[in-house]
């Protein structure tokens, strides 16, 4: 049996050009699917692998897509944090199926140069950002001049960055709005306000106050989207509450975040605190050890699973040339027992 070294090699046993091979091996559907079957068993035969590098040297493609997750204003949040998990299965699957490596990074953004050394790297052919911290001027000059640049999070007037995610400030409304139609008339807000998407979450919850003529009942607590970091700081809170009149603790709390909203289940526990009978508890993300805490936890849910579809469909068609626009998708109200 004569040896395949290359596609030459290979296009001249079948007979046809070395652009259909390439083609074929590709899974081209530019390609008969007799002619791709014919020469993908031809391959298979000779034990014939491609070479990939040289191909994506010719076609200008590395084949590998950056996924970051800049930690500007939470340094200690890790990747094993649960709603990272959750978004990096759902965009490994989704490219892998479109035939991408991924390539991960956690980011400290020491200077403003840390997105710009990624995406003149020359490693990747596009970059998917994963939540925008307090990074948002950053996001936006590199957005001016690269173009395959695609970025969960929130959307504001102005915005260069094309994003993908949920209303938050529509998000932040539903929220208090449930627990204002359940008899609250006193809400804590836990959550950062300098990561915008938990700045439009806070300006949600102030809205639905304001119509209720209760904005002066909202109390903002800067808790950490870490669960250990944000448990003293939730702790102290409470307990401060605790040491004076019933009148002065919350009858609701608005979390960020889900892993906020557990830590706030555990430190109400701890002093003494029932839920939903003294405090009733709302999570933001819809993830899904949501459904495992106790009470189960009631929250604001992101579709994550369409977000992770939109972020790689608009990042390859950004890859292909063309323009796109953020979505903006509609938050959910999810009721369990926490309300």
């Amino acid at each position: 049996m004569s040896r395949i070294r290359n596609i030459k090699d290979l296009a001249e046993l079948a007979g046809v050009s070395t652009g259909t091979v390439s083609r074929a091996l590709a899974g081209s559907e530019l390609i008969s699917q007799k002619t791709r079957e014919r020469i993908q068993a031809l391959a298979e035969e000779h034990s014939f692998r491609p070479n990939v590098l040289a191909r994506n040297l010719r076609i200008q493609r590395t084949g590998a897509i950056a996924v970051l997750i800049p930690l500007g204003h939470e340094t200690g949040q890790h990747i094993s944090d649960p709603f990272f998990i959750t978004m990096l299965g759902l965009l490994a699957d989704a490219l892998t199926e479109r035939g991408y490596d991924l390539l991960l990074s956690r980011v400290i953004p020491t200077d403003n140069g840390w997105l710009e050394r990624m995406t003149g790297s020359g490693r990747v052919d596009g970059v998917i950002v994963i939540g925008q911290s307090d990074q948002s001027a950053t996001l936006d000059a590199v957005a001016a001049r690269y173009k395959p640049l695609v970025v969960w999070g929130g959307h504001s007037t102005g915005q260069v960055h094309c994003s993908v995610g949920s209303d938050n400030r529509l998000g932040g409304d539903m929220a208090a709005s449930h627990l204002i139609a359940q008899g609250c008339q006193s809400i804590a807000f836990f959550g950062d306000p300098r990561a915008q998407e938990i700045a439009q979450r806070l300006a949600g919850c102030r809205d639905a106050m304001a119509r209720a003529g209760l904005a002066d009942r909202l109390t903002v607590v800067p808790a950490h989207l870490v669960a250990e970091a944000a448990h003293p700081d939730i702790a102290a809170f409470l307990g401060q509450s605790a040491g004076g009149q019933a009148s002065d603790r919350p009858q609701g709390i608005v979390a960020a975040s889900d892993v906020i909203a557990m830590s706030a289940l555990r430190a109400l526990a701890e002093q003494g605190l029932s839920v939903p009978g003294d405090v009733r508890v709302i999570g933001y993300d819809g993830l899904a050890l949501a459904e495992q805490t106790v009470p189960r936890l009631t929250t604001i849910s992101q579709d994550l699973t369409q977000g992770a579809h939109h972020l790689v469909d608009m990042l390859l068609r950004r890859i292909a040339g063309e323009e796109t626009q953020s979505v903006v998708m509609d938050p959910k109200l999810v009721v369990r027992m926490s309300t």
